[in-house]
């Protein structure tokens, strides 16, 4: 009787530790994964500065198709398209929405107001009612601006700088776009300041650039400023055509307008501001508010220069401006 109740004990005791090693050894079966957060993005085109914004991401330990998820929205410069786009992402439940442009933010903010939207670049944020303030936003977005006040004063300082005579400005723009009518008022009182003209050639849409190009003709504009907005983006190499073929001097938002045969951009570093704006994401993704999360402002800005464009439209660069230059395309 010892010797089987000694042997039923064993066996209780082995099947108790069986039992224990399974449930031990099936946690992957038991717990649910970790949810994967997803990131939407809704922007013009992917262009340079969002290789900033993935660079950002893996410097955070983020991996795209790994441990985050992003959709990818491209406007293709067409604007309009972009309503439908950003509830496409609202409709996908993504867990922030980040945009590039002013107007991308705008559409994101219509489509929800319970999504946190981290815009990489914004222009007058305060003004277009995205946010209540800077310092507090107040709201679901959050971001980076690009606007600094004395910026179109130093564009057409630059421009004078390289081209002297230059009286006339022609302003390449979207009459569409509010925050470029804003950005046109800081234009006019700086050319006031310097003694020139500015007026203004407008595009729509990517369709419009012929009429506008023969507008800067009409008007006798001796120079051209190119706003970035998605349009000009789109058709950043006919503008840059057009330009050196009227043998026009011209200064643009970002440097690959320079690239395509432009001659001048400064702007802040778009893709220092796209790297910056994946913290954002990372703080958000943490738990972070978009309400609580101030807008950051510019605090690098590049001179790039075409010394080959200089040449091909006849201009003398000074030496200043080439010492000035933070990049200089041969």
């Amino acid at each position: 009787m010892k010797r089987r109740t000694l042997v039923t004990s064993v066996c209780g005791q082995l099947v108790f530790a069986a039992a224990f090693m399974h449930v031990a050894t099936a946690p992957a079966h038991a717990q649910p994964s970790p949810r994967r957060p997803r990131i939407g993005v809704l922007a013009n085109q992917d262009n340079p500065p969002w290789q900033g914004f993935r660079q950002g991401l893996r410097e955070l330990g983020y991996v795209e198709g790994g441990n985050v998820r992003i959709e990818w929205r491209w406007s293709e410069g067409r604007t309009e398209r972009l309503p439908a786009l950003a509830a496409e992402l609202v409709a996908l439940d993504v867990d922030v929405i980040v945009t590039s442009g002013t107007q991308a933010a705008l559409a994101a903010k219509q489509a929800t107001k319970r999504i946190p939207i981290v815009a990489a670049l914004l222009s007058y944020p305060e003004r277009m009612g995205l946010v209540a303030s800077l310092a507090r936003p107040g709201g679901n977005v959050t971001g980076l601006s690009t606007v600094s006040p004395e910026l179109a004063g130093k564009r057409l300082e630059l421009l004078k700088a390289i081209a002297p005579a230059v009286r006339r400005v022609a302003v390449l723009r979207n009459p569409t776009n509010p925050m470029e009518q804003l950005g046109m008022d800081e234009f006019q009182a700086a050319a006031a300041v310097l003694g020139m003209q500015v007026v203004s050639a407008d595009a729509p849409t990517p369709d419009d650039f012929r009429a506008a190009f023969a507008a800067v003709a009409t008007q006798r504009a001796g120079a051209l400023v190119v706003v970035g907005n998605p349009v000009n983006f789109k058709g950043r190499q006919q503008i840059a055509q057009f330009a050196l073929a009227s043998k026009l001097p011209s200064i643009f938002e970002e440097r690959l307008f320079v690239a395509e045969g432009g001659l001048l951009s400064y702007a802040p570093s778009f893709l220092d501001m796209f790297r910056r704006s994946a913290d954002y994401v990372d703080r958000i993704l943490k738990g972070a508010k978009p309400a609580d999360l101030p807008v950051e402002q510019p605090t690098k800005f590049e001179l790039v220069l075409n010394a080959k464009t200089a040449k091909a439209i006849g201009l003398t660069v000074p030496q200043e401006l080439l010492l000035r230059a933070d990049e200089v395309i041969e």
